[in-house]
């Protein structure tokens, strides 16, 4: 059934395109923050495995809601880990790093997610797509929050 949210498919199409780029470098930093979680060691392993988790589990929540905007645009979202992380700068690590190490990581991960997210928002914003523009801004004031917090904790 054709999709007519008040969008033209060039529209929905480059909407979906910033959605999926966004969806793959949470995708990698959900997968990044969550292995850290399980490795962090050192004297402030209690805090920084509680923060992981915090930052890990709502990194979750947000790949379904970016998922289900695809959707929403009238395309299919990403269905394997492969698929997902392609077009993501975020990559995974060597290794486990110490602790450190983790936060800067994790700070530059939160930046590229909200490099990703204002590109996005300029997409759509051109696409007269507020609904996706409005998610775009939700991430990426969480993702500046959360690497604000992270950098104040080095």
């Amino acid at each position: 059934m054709p999709v007519d949210i008040g969008l033209n498919d060039e529209a929905r199409n480059t909407s979906a395109d910033a959605l999926r780029v966004l969806l793959a470098e949470t995708y990698a930093l959900y997968s990044k923050t969550h292995g850290y979680h399980w490795n962090v060691t050192g004297p402030r392993f209690s805090s920084l495995h509680t923060m992981f988790e915090t930052q890990y589990n709502e990194l979750w929540m947000a790949l379904d809601e970016i998922a289900e905007r695809i959707r929403a645009l009238g395309h299919f979202a990403p269905a394997s880990a492969a698929e997902m992380v392609e077009p993501a700068t975020i990559k995974p690590d060597n290794g486990i790093p110490d602790a450190e190490t983790m936060v800067e990581n994790l700070v530059k991960g939160h930046e590229a997610i909200s490099r990703a997210a204002k590109a996005g928002l300029k997409i759509a914003q051109d696409n007269g797509d507020e609904v996706t523009a409005d998610l775009m801004t939700q991430r990426a004031t969480i993702a500046e929050k959360t690497a604000w917090m992270l950098r104040a904790s080095l």
